[in-house]
């Protein structure tokens, strides 16, 4: 029995079809018998209008019915069977002996020439398990849509599951070898759709014109996504089958498509930017599919630097039937194809553009311009991540070979000054844009956390290191003295970065214990080096760990016997170039090679497919280059960089952990040791936001023993007066989508929601109370005098805003998963332990250490393990870490104050190294210090700077007035969101420009201003 309020749902969304999309009403098919994914009747009617012969009518009718029932191969292959069926056509001919025609079941090239139905309640009959789904979509009686509904407090998982089991061998998955939309819908969360096999954290949501509020986005998006004209070209041009996957295009992919479109009518070229992760190699197949089969003598050439990508290519491209494909494997080949009229998709790897090796490229060019090729058709060059690879003279290189062809770039990630002008020279300006703050509230990706973690490096002996270079360089002149030092600052590094890479090492296999997501073995991690010897020293840690046979190495290195034929000094030792070939030499040693791989391809393939499929068994990849961009592996969760890095690759590398995976995989996360991000980040923040939603206080309402059913029968009054109250202002009607609209505005603007964040917070903190108040009387409504009506009453009441609050914090996306909760906050407390000083710090993380030496060092260090109490010296290291970790946390806020506390904490550490104050002084002087770092600011500022983003602008600029100037005129001119706005951003810098006057003064100001959330 259909629930009552999502009868009402349903009757709306079929009048929606019906009066607003002009689809058919085929009726309630709960009790009809026979109903099927191809209803004859009206395929025949519609054949018989195109005028097909009685014969082929019915040819084509037996062979889709026939396709549609079968049993044979699995859902993806019969689906893709009727897909093709549906799009290229039923070959048939009307006698033996005549030649075959193509009947097509629908129409795609004059959409308003089929029927479009719908009918609900549809019972699909099972000898043991009949299954409903509420409403099908149909195309000259073919289903093509489903879709489920549930009630507005119900979450839409449940219907994506429902549908989920709906396709299964067990129910009704015979039913859906025709269906190619799969929906789920309620009113508050809206749509989400997918197709056959699709898993739910893959279901989408629709996303067009989110300025439009007027009605439920259910109502909004099935408008938009079934409309007749749309449904047609969607399903002709967006349906990808991708090598057992099928897939639909997301918006921004299928906006991308219809601006492409636009673009290659004029031959524009242009850039497509859709950030990393989003799936650009499925654009290029959608845009190159559609090319190919509506420009003449069109032809394609898709240029890439990852051969990953390249396979990739060729895959889909095969498996959406376009077989006319050749792969380049040299410069001549390449130039051979372009003149002749075959293959028309090309495939080929960008460097064979540069074949003639950097010192001939000028010559290379001249040639080329000289004698340019005469290429056949009309050629469209895709070139993938364009801003990296087509630069400077390999931008000519292709202009000069290709001259007559149309560029499209494909790049994850924005434009920077110093390679726009290039590449827009190139490819022209962009045909459409998806940036990744879109993905990650699309849900498209996955949003990222980012971790600073510092280890320190010192010298253990300075005077053991200046008698070694004493007494080796006896007898050597400057020059050669000098040479040795810049030799021996290289040795430095590599000598005392060992036990820095042990501590690295040791974090990351604590990590793995500690990590929810890695501990549960459903995630992994990728740790980049910075050469090919660290990557190959961190692979030699790893396996005196419990990581040994779960880590594997991947760089471009590949043995060579030649690499160290040179490098054996006699001295019994081993250079950097025998260790990396001694590891490889090793960890190859048990692999065969297979097919046409060397021993190393045959490595890596393996390790990255364990990577992908099986992360409880590869949790750790090793790189240094390789697989920082285009490796998609969803289990993917952590990054470690220990490798400068910028722009463009850092970006990049950082976005292998944003792939969607299993649910507990709520961020990538990017554990940084280079000090590349600095203080970006605050995890906690992204925890914390929810515990506040519901308002509740620790104070709840004790109620004094005297007098208690008077105080708690007004409680419970003025409880109800308050939702009500705060509920007065709603539309008199009061529905959901009027609750939704005045609590939460429009749901798909961040701003509306949080503009509108201080109503929810009320009125979930007036309904709590409430609640506490009915529980509170529930037992004694009688004895406090209250009717029967009025007990009523007030339960309706309570009925009535449970649900209120349920569609406004789910429409609103304020729902929260306290077990996840819980054991995230587990892992951020976690969080906290550095490597070097892990053991020694845990006690004070969950004690707030510098708060408790605030007050009473004492007890601070009585905190402390035994095993530290009894050495003077471990105590003080314990609090110089922690001091020195507030100092650098607070940095980026206040640079020149915590500079000056640096300076002051390394004296204090100098003198007592010196033993010239007591311990009694140092510790003392050390709580003051720690003091004035919580403070934020010396006793001598200005009592007018309250804010720690004031003092901070004070110390920078020297002068109270400017710097209360400045903060009112950055107060003024600052917007919601406007660090990661440029032209935000902007408007910030001009008002601090018109107070400083000054370019390298007022960039300082903005840094502090961009670092100090809390005042700005």
């Amino acid at each position: 029995m259909i629930n009552p309020i999502e009868r009402i749902t349903q009757n709306r969304i079929i009048k929606l079809f019906t009066e607003q999309l002009g689809y058919i009403f085929y009726g309630d098919w709960e009790d009809r018998l026979n109903n099927s994914n191809v209803e004859t009747t009206y395929l025949r009617k519609f054949l018989k209008k195109k005028e097909y012969s009685d014969t082929l009518v019915e040819k084509a009718i037996t062979e889709v019915t026939q396709l549609a029932s079968s049993n044979t191969g699995n859902l993806y292959e019969r689906n893709q069977k009727m897909y093709n069926l549906l799009r290229y056509g039923v070959k048939a001919r009307p006698e033996l002996g005549e030649q075959f025609e193509t009947i097509f079941p629908i129409d795609w090239k004059n959409w308003e020439d089929n029927e479009f139905g719908i009918a609900e309640e549809v019972t699909l009959y099972n000898d043991k398990h009949n299954r409903r789904p509420d409403i099908v979509l149909y195309i000259n009686g073919i289903a093509i849509g489903v879709l489920e509904l549930k009630r507005g407090t119900v979450d839409i998982a449940e219907s994506i599951r429902q549908n989920i089991s709906n396709q299964q061998e067990l129910f009704s998955q015979r039913f859906f070898t025709t269906v190619q939309l799969i929906m789920a819908g309620n009113n508050t969360q809206g749509l989400r759709y997918g197709t056959t096999d699709t898993k739910q954290k893959y279901y989408l949501s629709w996303k067009e014109e989110d300025q439009d509020n007027e009605d439920y986005k259910l109502d909004k998006y099935l408008k938009k996504l079934c409309e007749k004209s749309r449904m047609i070209d969607l399903l002709y041009n967006g349906v990808i089958y991708d090598a057992g996957v099928k897939k639909l295009p997301r918006p921004h992919q299928y906006f991308g498509l219809k601006a492409a479109q636009d673009f290659v009518k004029r031959r524009e070229g242009g850039i497509i930017w859709h950030t990393q992760g989003s799936g650009k190699s499925l654009m290029m197949v959608m845009i190159g599919k559609w090319i190919l089969e509506n420009i003449p003598n069109s032809r394609i050439v898709i240029l890439t630097d990852r051969t990953e990508l390249d396979d990739q290519i060729e895959r889909v491209f095969n498996d959406v039937g376009e077989t006319d494909i050749a792969k380049i494997k040299s410069g001549k080949e390449l130039m051979h194809y372009l003149q002749a009229s075959k293959p028309r998709l090309i495939c080929s790897l960008i460097h064979k553009f540069g074949n003639k090796g950097e010192a001939d490229f000028d010559v290379f060019i001249k040639e080329l311009k000289e004698n340019p090729i005469t290429t056949q058709g009309e050629i469209f060059v895709f070139v993938d991540e364009c801003h990296r690879t087509q630069s400077g003279k390999l931008n000519e290189a292709m202009k000069a070979i290709l001259h007559n062809a149309v560029f499209m770039g494909f790049t994850g990630t924005p434009l920077l000054k110093v390679d726009k002008k290039t590449t827009m020279d190139v490819f022209g300006r962009y045909i459409h844009t998806y940036k990744f703050n879109e993905a990650v509230q699309d849900g498209v990706v996955k949003d990222l956390m980012y971790e600073g973690r510092q280890i320190e490096q010192k010298l253990t002996s300075q005077k053991k290191v200046d008698e070694w270079f004493n007494i080796k360089t006896k007898g050597l002149n400057d020059f050669q003295r000098n040479e040795l030092k810049k030799k021996w600052g290289t040795m430095q590094n590599v000598l005392s970065s060992k036990g820095r890479m042990e501590k690295i090492v040791a974090d990351i296999v604590v990590d793995f214990s500690t990590k929810p997501r890695l501990a549960s073995q459903n995630g992994n991690a990728i740790l980049v080096a910075g050469s090919i010897y660290e990557a190959a020293k961190y692979y030699s840690l790893f396996l005196q760990t419990e990581l040994k046979g779960k880590c594997a190495l991947i760089t471009s290195y590949n043995p060579n016997a030649s690499d160290i034929s040179k490098e054996d000094t006699g001295a019994e030792t081993e250079t950097d170039k025998e260790f990396i070939y001694k590891i490889y030499s090793e960890l190859l040693e048990k692999i065969s090679a297979k097919g046409n791989k060397t021993k190393t391809e045959t490595y890596e393939s393996d390790v990255k497919e364990l990577f992908r499929k099986q992360p409880a068994r590869m949790k750790l990849l090793i790189v240094v280059s390789k697989l920082l961009t285009g490796f998609d592996a969803p289990p993917c969760s952590y990054i470690y960089i220990d490798k400068k890095m910028q722009d463009h690759t850092l970006f990049q590398a950082i976005c292998r952990v944003n792939r969607l995976d299993t649910d507990d995989k709520d961020y990538g996360y990017i554990i940084d040791y280079m000090e590349l991000f600095g203080n970006v980040t605050d995890a906690i923040d992204v925890y914390t936001s929810e515990l506040d939603s519901e308002g509740f206080s620790k104070e709840d309402v004790s109620i004094q023993l005297k007098d208690r059913l008077k105080v708690a029968a007004e409680r419970l009054e003025v409880a109800l007066e308050t939702v009500e109250a705060l509920c007065e202002n709603v539309p008199n009607k009061k529905t959901d989508l009027d609750f939704i609209k005045y609590f939460c505005g429009n749901t798909e603007k961040e701003e509306d929601l949080k503009a509108n964040e201080y109503k929810r917070m009320a009125l979930y903190k007036a309904i709590v109370e409430y609640i506490r108040a009915f529980a509170n009387m529930t037992t004694d409504f009688e004895i406090a005098g209250y009717k029967e009506k009025q007990i009523k009453h007030f339960k309706e009441r309570l009925d009535f805003y449970l649900n209120v609050r349920e569609v406004i914090r789910i429409a609103s996306n304020e729902i929260i998963d306290l077990k996840v909760y819980e054991a995230d906050m587990r892992f951020l407390l976690d969080t906290y332990i550095r490597a070097e000083e892990s053991e020694k710090i845990s006690p004070f993380e969950d004690i707030s250490l510098l708060d408790l030496i605030d007050t009473d060092m004492d007890k601070a260090i009585d905190s402390l393990p035994k095993s530290l109490k009894g050495s003077k010296e471990a105590v003080a290291e314990v609090i110089e870490n922690n001091v020195r970790s507030k100092i650098v946390e607070e940095h980026l806020l206040d640079p020149k104050y915590f500079d000056e506390m640096s300076v002051l904490l390394t004296e204090l550490i100098e003198a007592r190294n010196r033993e010239s104050i007591s311990y009694q002084d140092y510790l003392m002087k050390i709580a003051e210090l720690i003091r004035m770092v919580n403070k934020g600011q010396k006793d001598d500022v200005p009592k007018s700077l309250n804010t720690k983003g004031k003092v901070a602008l004070y110390h920078t600029l020297e002068n109270e007035e400017l710097a209360l100037v400045c903060d009112r005129e950055v107060q003024y001119a600052k917007q919601e969101g406007f660090r990661d706005n440029l032209m935000k951003q902007r408007k910030v810098k001009n008002a601090i420009n018109r107070v400083v006057e000054d370019e390298v003064l007022a960039e300082q100001v903005y840094q502090i201003i961009e670092q100090n959330k809390e005042d700005y």
